[in-house]
C-alpha cells in the first residue's frame, strides 16, 4: 500500500493512528515496519526536491539487511548527496571515542563528513559545506542516556536549526522496550557528550520521540522537524520479539542482551573494574583481579528481580586488565520483564565495594558525569545500600516520566 506525504506526517505526529493494544509478542501485530521501510515505501515524497545528507552508521538497514545509503544511493526518487558519520563511523571501522574523518565512501563515492565531537556553529558549518538541503537522521539506539548516538542526534539538530536546515528523523525501536524511563536524571552541572540534558539513564524512548522532546524543550529555538514514525511497534516488546536484524550500533555492543544490560553495567566505566569490554560479552562480564566468589554470592544474595550472577574468569584481549586473568561476576537475566537494569548497576557497584578491598572510582569520577550527580558515587561511599540510592532518584524521575509522556508516539 502506497503511504502518502501526509498520511507519513499524520502517523509521526499523531498517537491515535500508531496505538494498539500492547501484547507480549509481535506475531498477532503482524509486521513491523521501521521509519526507513515507510519512508521508502512512499516513494521518498517527504524528500522531494531535496539535496539530503544522511546521519547513520552501520545499524541503517532494511529488514533484508542491505544498507540505506545505499539503497538509496541507487534510488532516482531520492537525491542523496552526502553522509555524516558519528562516533565509530559510518561503516563502523573505530572503537570507543573514534571516528572515520572526512572520506569518500568506496562503494557510492558519496562524500562522508565526520560529526563526532562535533556542535554548534562548528557542525553546521560541516551541513553548510555539504550543500544539503535536508538532513536525515538514521542510527539504532539502545535506550541509554549515555550512549552517544542520541546527543549526535541533539548536536545535529541544533546545528541544523543553525544552517537552515530541514531536519527528518526515522524512527527504529527502542531495543529494550519502551515500558518505562528507569534511573537517575542528569543534573544539568554534569552535561557532557554522554549526557546533554536532563533525561533518565534509562531513557524508555525512540529516538524520533527524543527528537520531539528534545525540540520542544531543550533546543531554545526549533528546528523545521518530521519524524517518520514505525508501525507495528508497541512499546512492552523487546527487539527479539519482531525477528528484525541486530546489527551492532558499535564494537562493544555485539547483542541484543548486550543492551539489556548496558544502561546499568555501564556504570563500570566509572571505577578501576573491567566492565567486559575485550570479551565476547562486554557489559555482561564485570571484573578485576583479586575478585573472588564472594562478590557473585554478595549479589545474588539481594535477590534482585529477574537475574542471577555467577562467579566467573576472562581474560581480556584489551583496555581494562589487557591480556590478564580477572575474576568477577556474570549477568544472567532469565526474566526481563521483571529485571531493572540501572538498580542491578548500583546493587552491583555496592557489592563490590563491599566485598573487594581493592575498589576504586577513577580519579576523574567519570562515574558522576554517567550518572549525572554525585549521589551515586557518594552514597556508595557511604555505605548505603541499593534500595536507598535507588530512592533518592524518585522524585526526579517522577517529574521526567511526566515530561516524557507527552512525547510518546506508540502504546
Amino acid at each position: 500500500m502506497r503511504l502518502s506525504r501526509r498520511a507519513l506526517l499524520t502517523a509521526a505526529t499523531a498517537t491515535a493512528s500508531l496505538t494498539a493494544t500492547p501484547a507480549t509478542t509481535a506475531d498477532s501485530h503482524g509486521t513491523l515496519h521501521t521509519g526507513f521501510d515507510r519512508l521508502a515505501a512512499d516513494g521518498y515524497s517527504l524528500l522531494g526536491g531535496q539535496k539530503v545528507g544522511i546521519v547513520t552508521n552501520p545499524t541503517g538497514i532494511t529488514q533484508d539487511v542491505r544498507h540505506i545509503v545505499d539503497v538509496m544511493h541507487a534510488d532516482p526518487r531520492v537525491r542523496l548527496t552526502a553522509v555524516f558519520g558519528p562516533e565509530h563511523g559510518f561503516r563502523g571501522t573505530a572503537q570507543a571515542g573514534g571516528s572515520e574523518g572526512r572520506h569518500d565512501d568506496p562503494a557510492t563515492g558519496l562524500p562522508v563528513y565526520d560529526t563526532y565531537l562535533k556542535s554548534g556553529q562548528p557542525l553546521a558549518d560541516v551541513f553548510t559545506a555539504s550543500g544539503v538541503d535536508t538532513v536525515v537522521f538514521d542510527i539504532q539506539d539502545v535506550g541509554a542516556r549515555f550512549y552517544t548516538y542520541i546527543w549526535t542526534l541533539y548536536d545535529c539538530m541544533e546545528a541544523a536549526r543553525l544552517a537552515g536546515k530541514r531536519f527528518v528523523v526515522l524512527d527504529r525501536p527502542n531495543p529494550v522496550t519502551g515500558r518505562a524511563a528507569q534511573g537517575p536524571v542528569l543534573h544539568k552541572e554534569f552535561a557532557s557528550f554522554v549526557g546533554r540534558q536532563p533525561i533518565a539513564q534509562a531513557h524508555g524512548m525512540t529516538v524520533a520521540e527524543l527528537a520531539k522532546l528534545f525540540n520542544a524543550r531543550f533546543l531554545g529555538r526549533p528546528v523545521a522537524l518530521d519524524v517518520v514514525a514505525m508501525s507495528g511497534w508497541h512499546r512492552d516488546l523487546f527487539y527479539d520479539a519482531y525477528g528484525l536484524p541486530w546489527v551492532p550500533p558499535s564494537p562493544n555492543m555485539p547483542t541484543p542482551d548486550t543492551a539489556l544490560v548496558y544502561s546499568g553495567t555501564c556504570l563500570f566505566e566509572g571505577t578501576n573494574l573491567s566492565e567486559g569490554r575485550g570479551t565476547t560479552r562486554p557489559f555482561e562480564l564485570l571484573g578485576a583481579e583479586g575478585v573472588d566468589a564472594r562478590w557473585a554470592a554478595a549479589a545474588d544474595g539481594l535477590a534482585l528481580p529477574g537475574v542471577r550472577f555467577r562467579e566467573a574468569y576472562f581474560a581480556p584481549t584489551f583496555s581494562k586488565f589487557q591480556g590478564r586473568t580477572v575474576g568477577g561476576v556474570q549477568i544472567h537475566v532469565h526474566d526481563r520483564a521483571a529485571y531493572d537494569p540501572v538498580r542491578t548497576g548500583v546493587a552491583l557497584l555496592v557489592t563490590a565495594k563491599k566485598v573487594w578491598s581493592g575498589f576504586a572510582w577513577r580519579p576523574d569520577h567519570w562515574i558522576d558525569t554517567l550518572t549525572g550527580s554525585t549521589t551515586v558515587r557518594t552514597m556508595v561511599d557511604a555505605g548505603a545500600g541499593p534500595d536507598e540510592i535507588s530512592g533518592a532518584w524518585q522524585d526526579e524521575l517522577a517529574a521526567f516520566r511526566r515530561t516524557r509522556k507527552e512525547f510518546l508516539l506508540y502504546r
